[in-house]
């Protein structure tokens, strides 16, 4: 798919320089040092030898073929020189001058024209903008960076250049491999989902992570993800976790929905592990790099000091994992072979005067139990202690297991000897605790996303002309926001339940819609420019007789004139009053990279304060409704608490799923807010008392 990127047969680079220092001078020198042994061609219109290499003016002069280009030519002649690699047949072109997108208009325009001649040629671009490309498997390092990693299991890319040499020189220095280290610059072509679906069937890769500042299309990505994750882990960085840039819109959805929580959400769906930070991506990837998965929640701790066992144990609830309990043959061989003094529950502690033999019994015996899934091993470098022994033992001794092990030797000067050990048998290792332990929840994580059921999602029988044709009446009208009565009629149409419902014009109309309906009703001001009604007052609860009635009309008219007085008023809308439920709020905003994010939490007045709520990006599985619902931290809540019936979760969760399909269904639905739901009792129902939608 992508292999004249990963093991080309031969490499132009077009802008070498006999300079040392300039770009085309250090990337055919990388080329060299590294190793390649496929054919390289400097391209220079001066021709002649660069770095004992015979140079060509044009790569069109090159007497045989040439697979792959690497491009450093100024952004006025890349054009140029990309339609003569076109016409000379090369199958990929990393393009790493700058230039283009990132310096405006104009370089956006010169951007796409790089497309343009590739597309026509059949050939795929990486960059431009970027650092280049480090293929280990082909010894090949096509960059500008100053030092080439060890060859390992861990695929790497990357939009930011700078991060990159970061990470290669942070990555070299801990002896960390790769299997590929792709820099991706603008992405004019190649991306982040062209690259998982080339490395998922990659046997070199065990994992594959990276950093990402944006992307070209999120639905294409969430399906290339997930198809990629259910073959290997993918942990990403993803930066832009503030809300500052986010553009603010009028729904309370809109407002809450920033695009972090769009990625939050498509990672979930995805199986994408999320990392906070660079650092925990290494710690994730390292341990799926090396280690088998980790089948279940269970964790031993081998430790020679109580402290930093403690401090494992907390960090162990922290990540969804648990101090596993030793079986009591476990106990009984611990306590044959440990002194007296040693603890040896969970966490065993084997003393600080612990040698590698003490050391490599314990966790023989723990690594046996069968109720323990993984362990993790502390060493506090003391007088007694035996660091690289102990190392050498727990490594070779937990490659008979097929369990996952993580080593937390602590400190630095002292222990590094016992690090390299490690290092050299793929045992990850960890300053501290807490940092094993959150590598291990990773594991977790990504093995209980491997477990659910992947679904499709359901499709509802619903009456799609009768929306379409009232969104064209709503334009027609020239109007974008949608009114009660028909804000009713989209309900109703997609099967979502809604109370008895009628808008009066007069106060005599009101009072007859209120006996049909029957007392007490609830009455709310009828305008379609009127969201938030409670904001200007516009809501009146538990109207129980005509007269309150006649009252509460005058009441909501003259405050909406007040607060609003160039709105359309149609009357005030006569609601059944639904009592004794629970207040939801499901909403949808469109995310720019995502398309629908639907939220779900806590509804009414409350939805702003506690902001307790969780994304999904549409359309979604039923498991991924059900999902969405236990997400949120007040979750106990709707389960029941101190005598408490359930909420009808089928209901909440059947609701989720129809404006997923609606939202799906209709693109134009800009922003759409139902608040509130009031779920009834498990089994009774729930009722869309209120809905805001804006059409694009």
């Amino acid at each position: 798919m992508l292999d004249m990127f990963f093991d080309p047969a031969s490499v132009a680079v077009i802008g070498a320089s006999a300079t040392p220092g300039k770009l085309g001078h250090d990337v055919l020198a990388n080329l060299q040092s590294s190793g390649y042994g496929g054919e390289l061609y400097p391209i220079n219109p001066r021709g002649g030898e660069i770095r004992g290499i015979k140079a060509y003016a044009s790569i069109l002069d090159v007497p045989g073929p040439v697979e792959m280009a690497v491009i450093l030519v100024p952004a006025a002649f890349v054009a140029g020189v990309l339609e003569e690699s076109g016409k000379k047949g090369v199958k990929g072109a990393v393009i790493i001058t700058a230039g283009f997108k990132e310096a405006g208009p104009e370089g956006a325009q010169m951007e796409r024209d790089l497309l343009e001649i590739a597309q026509r040629y059949g050939m795929r671009i990486i960059g431009p903008n970027c650092l280049g490309i480090i293929e280990t498997g082909a010894s090949m390092n096509a960059s500008f960076a100053a030092a080439t990693p060890e060859r390992g299991s861990i695929a790497f890319m990357s939009q930011s250049g700078a991060l990159c040499t970061a990470i290669l020189d942070h990555a070299v220095a801990e002896g960390i491999g790769f299997s590929h280290f792709v820099s991706l610059g603008n992405k004019a072509d190649v991306d982040e989902v062209a690259l998982m679906q080339a490395w998922a069937g990659d046997d070199d890769t065990n994992v594959i992570i990276g950093y990402i500042e944006g992307l070209r299309d999120g639905q294409e990505f969430i399906r290339v993800a997930r198809e990629t994750a259910r073959r290997k882990p993918v942990v990403a960085v993803k930066s832009g976790r503030t809300a500052s840039g986010s553009k603010a819109v009028s729904s309370h959805t809109g407002s809450l929905a920033g695009s972090d929580a769009a990625y939050d959400a498509a990672f979930a769906q995805a199986g994408v592990l999320r990392a906070d930070s660079v650092q925990d991506l290494f710690d994730f990837s390292t341990a799926f790099a090396y280690q088998p998965a980790l089948k279940g929640n269970r964790i031993a701790i081998v430790t020679n000091a109580g402290g930093p066992g403690v401090m494992a144990t907390d960090a162990l609830e922290r990540n969804g994992l648990v101090l596993a309990t030793l079986r009591p043959e476990t106990e009984q061989s611990l306590s044959e072979v440990l002194p007296a003094a040693a603890n040896i529950h969970n966490p065993v502690d084997v003393l600080g005067d612990a040698k590698a033999d003490r050391y490599a019994q314990a966790i023989e015996q723990v690594l046996k139990d069968e109720g323990v899934d993984g362990v993790m091993v502390i060493v506090t470098p003391q007088t007694a202690t035996d660091i690289p022994g102990t190392a050498e033992q727990f490594a070779t001794i937990s490659k008979s297991y097929d369990k996952p092990v993580l080593g937390c030797w602590m400190g630095k000067q002292d222990a590094q000897t016992g690090i390299d050990v490690l290092s050299a048998h793929h045992v990850p290792n960890y300053p501290f605790p807490e940092r094993a332990v959150g590598a291990f929840g990773a594991m977790l994580r990504y093995t209980r996303w491997l477990e659910q059921p992947e679904g499709e999602p359901p499709t509802f029988e619903v009456d799609k002309d009768a929306v379409a044709a009232l969104f064209r009446t709503v334009r027609e009208d020239g109007r974008t926001t949608i009114g009660d009565t028909e804000a009713q009629a989209i309900l109703k149409a997609y099967g979502i339940t809604t109370p008895k419902s009628d808008v009066g014009a007069t106060p005599d109309e009101t009072v007859r819609l209120c006996r049909e309906i029957g007392y007490p009703v609830v009455l709310k001001i009828a305008s379609p420019d009127i969201l938030h009604k409670s904001d200007v007052g516009g809501i009146i609860v538990g109207v129980k007789s005509d007269d309150e009635a006649r009252q509460a009309f005058d009441t909501l008219v003259a405050r909406a004139k007040e607060h609003m007085p160039n709105a359309t008023i149609w009357g005030a809308q006569v609601q059944e009053m639904v009592q004794n439920a629970r207040e939801i709020i499901i909403g949808m905003n469109r995310d720019p990279q995502f398309g629908p994010l639907v939220m779900f939490g806590l509804g009414g007045i409350y939805v702003e304060v506690l902001k307790d709520v969780a994304f999904r990006v549409a359309p979604m599985s039923a498991f991924q409704a059900q999902k969405v619902i236990e997400s949120i931290r007040s979750y106990p809540l709707l389960r029941g608490v101190r005598g408490q019936a359930p909420a009808d979760l089928e209901a909440i969760a059947d609701t989720i799923l129809r404006v997923s399909q609606l939202v799906t269904d209709f693109p134009e639905i800009a922003e759409l807010d139902i608040n509130p739901l009031l779920v009834r009792d498990e089994g009774e129902g729930a009722v869309a008392v209120d809905m805001r939608l804006i059409l694009k």
